[in-house]
C-alpha cells in the first residue's frame, strides 16, 4: 500500500516503521474500496501516522476514546480530528454518545411494534407516526412515562400553537391529529392514559379534493432533462434519475432503494417496491430510460460492493438517500426559473400524472402507474385536466338554459 502512495524510499520506510501499522493498512485497504484517489490516501496516511504516534492510542491498544479526549489529544486540529474519529470508529475504539431515553420511550416502542406485526404498515408509516408522536410529547413537555396528565384542552392548545402564522398547514396538523388518535387508542387499550382521550383529539377540516397537485409542464419537464446533457458524471447520473422520476412517476424513495438486481435487460423490464405498501411493481423498460441508466453504469458508477442503482460521485462511495433526490431535483428546477409551490421530486411525480391524463389514459391506468392503492389519491388530478373540464363547460344544452 504504501509503495502506491509514496515515491520516496524513506517516506515508505517511516509510514511501515510507525505504530499501529496493521490498524492504519486496514484503515486504508478500507477508504481504497470505497473509491478514494490515490492524493487522498496519501493525505490519510500521514493523518493516520501523526494520530497513531499521539500517546495513549498504542500503550492502551483497547481503550475507547470520548469525542472531547480526541480534541485534545489533536490539539482542535479539524482535519486530524474528522480522520481521527473515522478510524477510531473503524476499529471500534470510539466511545459513542448514548442517545437520550426518554421516559416514554418503551411506549412509543410498544406502538412501533404493534403497528409493524399486528397492523403490518409500512416501515416509512411506522416512522413518521412515531416521528409525529415524539414530537408532540416533546412540545407538551411530558416529564414522565405516565400519560394520565395529557388532558384534551393540553392537546387543543398545542394545536392552536402550530396552527399560528409560520407554524404547520392544515393538512399536516390533520395528519398529526391523525396519528395521536392512533396511538392514544392503542394507549388507552393498555391503560396507559385516560379514556377517551383518542376521540377527543380534532383536527382542522381538510376538504376532499382540495388540494390541487402542480408539477413543472412537459415542455419545462424536457427543459429539465435538456439541462443534463453533455458528459460530464453528475449529468449522466442526473439524468437517469429524473427520467425515472417523470417519466415513471416513481416516489423518491422508489428510485433511491431501485438496485441493479431490479433489472432485467433481458426481457426489458424493472420492478419497483413501493414506499408506502411494499408491494412490487414491474415496469417495462423504455429505450430512452434504458439507454440512460446503461450509460451512467459503463461510464460513471464506480464498480463497488453496492448494489444500489444510483451512488454519490465523490468517495466515499455511498447510496444515495431519498434526501440526497431533493438537491439533484431542486437545483436544477430552480434553474429554469418557473413557479412551483415545490421544487423536489414529487413534482415531477406530478407531471408524470398530468401528462398522463392529457394523453387519454383514464385514472385507473394513472393510479396503476403510480402505485396508487386508493382510487382517492388518484382522483385529484382530474381537476387539471383543463380541456375536458373545458368540454363540459362548452356541452350544448339543446336549448333547455
Amino acid at each position: 500500500m504504501f509503495d502506491q502512495l509514496f515515491t520516496y524510499p524513506a517516506a515508505v520506510a517511516r509510514h511501515r516503521s510507525g505504530p499501529l501499522l496493521k490498524e492504519r493498512l486496514a484503515f486504508l485497504a478500507h477508504l481504497a474500496d470505497q473509491g478514494y484517489a490515490r492524493n487522498s490516501l496519501r493525505m490519510m496516511a500521514e493523518g493516520l501516522l501523526a494520530i497513531a504516534q499521539m500517546r495513549g492510542l498504542t500503550s492502551q491498544p483497547r481503550k475507547a476514546l470520548t469525542l472531547n479526549e480526541v480534541k485534545c489529544k489533536t490539539a482542535k486540529r479539524r482535519w486530524l480530528y474528522r480522520i481521527a474519529v473515522r478510524w477510531l470508529q473503524f476499529m471500534g475504539r470510539l466511545q459513542q454518545r448514548s442517545a437520550p431515553v426518554t421516559p416514554w420511550a418503551k411506549k412509543i416502542k410498544a406502538f412501533a411494534d404493534y403497528m409493524e406485526h399486528e397492523v403490518e404498515l409500512s416501515p416509512v408509516t411506522i416512522y413518521h407516526r412515531c416521528r409525529r408522536v415524539r414530537d408532540f410529547f416533546e412540545q407538551l413537555r411530558i416529564q414522565s412515562g405516565c400519560l394520565h396528565a395529557i388532558t384534551p384542552h393540553r392537546i387543543d392548545v398545542a394545536f392552536q400553537k402550530v396552527l399560528e402564522p409560520g407554524g404547520y398547514s392544515r393538512r399536516t396538523i390533520q395528519c398529526c391529529a391523525t396519528d395521536l388518535r392512533a396511538f392514544f387508542r392503542f394507549a388507552e387499550a393498555r391503560g396507559w392514559c385516560r379514556k377517551g382521550l383518542a376521540g377527543s383529539i380534532r383536527a382542522p377540516r381538510v376538504f376532499s379534493q382540495a388540494s390541487l397537485p402542480l408539477g413543472p409542464s412537459w415542455d419545462d419537464v424536457r427543459r429539465l432533462l435538456a439541462t443534463t446533457e453533455g458528459d460530464q458524471p453528475r449529468n449522466i447520473r442526473d439524468r437517469s434519475i429524473l427520467m425515472l422520476l417523470a417519466i415513471y412517476g416513481l416516489r423518491r424513495g422508489e428510485v433511491s432503494r431501485l438496485r441493479l438486481d431490479d433489472f432485467d435487460w433481458e426481457h426489458e423490464v424493472f420492478r419497483v417496491v413501493s414506499s408506502k405498501s411494499g408491494r412490487v411493481r414491474t415496469y417495462p423498460l423504455t429505450r430512452s430510460v434504458g439507454d440512460a441508466i446503461l450509460r451512467y453504469l459503463q461510464e460513471v458508477r464506480p464498480r463497488c460492493s453496492h448494489r444500489e442503482l444510483s451512488l454519490s460521485l465523490r468517495a466515499p462511495l455511498r447510496p444515495l438517500n431519498p434526501a440526497s433526490l431533493w438537491d439533484v431535483v431542486g437545483e436544477r428546477l430552480r434553474s429554469l426559473n418557473v413557479s412551483l409551490p415545490h421544487y423536489g421530486p414529487h413534482a415531477l411525480r406530478h407531471a408524470c400524472a398530468t401528462r398522463l391524463l392529457a394523453a387519454g389514459l383514464s385514472l385507473k391506468e394513472i393510479g396503476d402507474q403510480l402505485g396508487h392503492t386508493d382510487p382517492s389519491s388518484t382522483r385529484v388530478y382530474a381537476k387539471v385536466d383543463h380541456a375536458g373540464l373545458r368540454e363540459v363547460a362548452d356541452f350544448d344544452m339543446g336549448g333547455v338554459l
